[in-house]
C-alpha cells in the first residue's frame, strides 16, 4: 500500500430498536423517522467524499443499506453501492430483541469480560474481529483513496480496535452513536485513528 487510504466508518441511522434500547443484531429493522433524517444529514456531510470518488460499501441489513443509499443520493451521484456481508452486525443469537435487563447479570458480566464469549446461537467479539479484518483488507483492495463503510456498532468497534492494535474487550468501553462517523487512515506505515463517534453533522436533525 503506497498511498494513504481513508476508511470512513459510518454507523447506520436510528431504528425503533435503537430508540427502545433493544439488542438488534441480525434483526432486519428499517430506519425510523429520526434515522431517515440522520441518514440524509450523513449524506450532506459526506457528499464531497462521494463526489471525489469514494467507494461506498454497506452491510446487507436494511438499516445500513438505507443509510448508504441516502449518502450516495445526497451527492447527486448515480454510482453503485457495494454489499459486503462481513460488515454485518454481530449475531447476538437468542439475545436479539432483548433489553439488557432481560439478560442474566452473571451472563452479561461474562460477556463483557470475555471476548470469546458467544451468546447462545450467536458470535463472539473475536468472531466479528476475524471477519472485519477480511472486510478491511477487501476495502483496501478497491483502489479508492476513500472507502465509506456503512455498518454497525460491533464491526465498527472491531475495525477501530484492529487499527489501534488493542484488545477486543476495549470495545465495551467505547460508545458509538447512531449515524456517527469514525475515520481511520491506513498506509504502509500503519494505521491512525483520526476521528471517533463524530456526530457534529447531526447538530440540526430538523433538516
Amino acid at each position: 500500500m503506497s498511498e494513504t487510504v481513508r476508511l470512513v466508518l459510518v454507523r447506520h441511522g436510528r431504528t425503533a430498536f435503537n430508540a427502545s434500547g433493544r439488542i438488534q443484531g441480525h434483526v432486519d429493522n428499517p430506519l425510523d423517522d429520526v434515522g431517515t433524517r440522520q441518514a440524509r444529514l450523513l449524506g450532506v456531510a459526506l457528499a464531497s467524499d462521494v463526489r471525489d470518488g469514494a467507494v461506498v460499501v454497506h452491510s446487507p441489513l436494511s438499516r445500513a443499506s438505507q443509510t448508504a443509499r441516502a449518502i450516495v443520493a445526497a451527492s447527486g451521484s448515480i454510482g453503485e453501492v457495494q454489499v459486503d456481508a462481513d460488515w454485518i452486525e454481530l449475531d447476538y443469537g437468542s439475545f436479539d430483541g432483548l433489553h439488557q435487563s432481560e439478560i442474566d447479570p452473571a451472563t452479561w458480566s461474562r460477556w463483557r469480560s470475555d471476548p470469546d464469549f458467544r451468546p447462545p446461537g450467536g458470535e463472539s467479539l473475536i468472531d466479528v474481529e476475524g471477519r472485519v479484518r477480511k472486510a478491511m483488507d477487501r476495502a483496501l483492495g478497491l483502489g479508492a483513496r476513500t472507502v465509506i463503510v456503512v455498518s454497525h456498532v460491533s464491526p465498527i468497534k472491531a475495525a477501530v480496535t484492529l487499527a489501534l492494535g488493542v484488545d477486543s474487550a476495549v470495545a465495551w468501553r467505547t460508545r458509538l452513536d447512531p449515524a456517527s462517523i469514525c475515520r481511520i487512515e491506513l498506509s504502509a506505515r500503519g494505521s491512525t485513528l483520526v476521528g471517533f463517534n463524530d456526530t457534529s453533522h447531526l447538530t440540526d436533525e430538523r433538516a
